[in-house]
């Protein structure tokens, strides 16, 4: 150990943290209650590293557990421990929104089998929030994003949903959008109750919002999963129908439920690759995106200022970087739904 700080049990040096997080912190005991805390909603846990988000114990998926015997075992030798929650054992989908402007480092500890990211400016970008992209999805599915147990992260905030049963949910990175990442199958996140700690600096998660877990919103889950996009009805020489090799459009032959499942995936797909255009081909991309968006204005199932925000809310990764401008997205979004909604698409069964 450098600098002759005293060692407190665990691995605390000096007792720092404790003064940081306010007089009379038990990094052991706040560590041991978060775990048995979180197991005790029948969500399996392990123990992280010491203010860290990577595993303390190998082959975690398969060892997670909500055993409070166990927990206090595992706690007993790593006092300092964080606390993982294996999401897909817990029957959980977590959404994690990152605000830009944070610069925490890959440092706190990424994990490449399917923990959380390392640093909150993995995206790259410069303004806005996951939040903003969430909400954004959200209208175009005519949905609003529901109220459920929810915690702060250093980066942003995590929110807690119940898997739909019967779908295969994986993790996901910019899926639906830039700044959102997702958790389910084969993934964990760090709970609330834990620190992450990098040069001198500390920050919690914390539980913000004790609200009851509510299910996967459907157009969640359709965003996250391989879209299979209806046939699309084309103009035909005699004046009626015929599939088209495309993928799709929304009409009134669909339900309601699996046009706002098809729109929300389609959304999702195109800030998708906007979010991940490269340089010299961001005008480019994000004209095309909002061109097949476009389709869908002019088919009526998707508003105008839906299908903006979601585009902004990708494109804003790129801002400033080589000069790129909101003008430039602005002007590239709007030529490219004035483009589509000139062709309205229709989908059939």
């Amino acid at each position: 150990m450098s600098g002759g700080a005293a060692a407190t049990p665990g691995g605390d040096p000096g007792g720092e943290l404790g003064g940081e997080l306010g007089g009379g912190w038990d990094g052991r005991a706040a560590g041991l209650g978060a775990a048995l805390a979180v197991a005790s909603r029948g969500w399996p846990v392990f123990p992280l590293r010491p203010y860290s988000k990577l595993p303390a114990v190998r082959n975690w998926q398969r060892r997670a557990c909500t055993d409070p015997d166990r927990v206090r075992t595992w706690w007993a030798a790593v006092p300092y421990a964080n606390v993982g929650l294996a999401c897909g054992p817990a029957g959980l989908v977590v959404v994690d929104l990152d605000a830009a402007g944070h610069t925490w480092s890959a440092a706190a500890g990424a994990h490449a089998d399917g923990g959380s990211r390392g640093g909150c400016g993995g995206h790259g970008d410069r303004m806005g929030h996951g939040r903003d992209g969430l909400a954004a999805l959200a209208a175009a599915a005519g949905q609003v994003v529901p109220d459920t147990y929810t915690v702060g992260t250093p980066c942003g905030e995590h929110l807690y949903f119940a898997a739909p049963a019967g779908v295969a949910l994986h993790n996901t990175c910019g899926v639906l959008a830039a700044r959102i990442d997702t958790r389910a199958g084969g993934g964990y996140v760090v709970a609330a109750g834990s620190v992450l700690r990098e040069a001198g600096r500390s920050r919690c998660y914390r539980v913000v919002r004790d609200a009851p877990l509510a299910p996967l919103p459907g157009w969640i889950a359709a965003a996250l999963r391989p879209a299979v996009a209806p046939s699309v009805a084309a103009p035909a020489a005699g004046g009626g129908t015929t599939p088209a090799r495309s993928s799709g459009w929304a009409g009134d032959h669909l339900s309601g439920a699996r046009v706002r499942g098809y729109v929300a995936a389609a959304v999702a797909g195109e800030a998708r690759a906007v979010a991940r255009a490269r340089p010299g081909t961001r005008n480019h991309t994000l004209f095309r995106a909002a061109a097949s968006l476009g389709e869908l204005l002019g088919a009526g199932v998707l508003e105008e200022d839906a299908a903006t925000g979601a585009l902004l809310a990708a494109a804003s990764a790129h801002l400033g970087v080589e000069g790129f401008t909101v003008g430039e997205a602005r002007r590239a979004i709007g030529n490219g739904l004035r483009r589509g909604r000139r062709n309205p698409r229709r989908l059939i069964d």
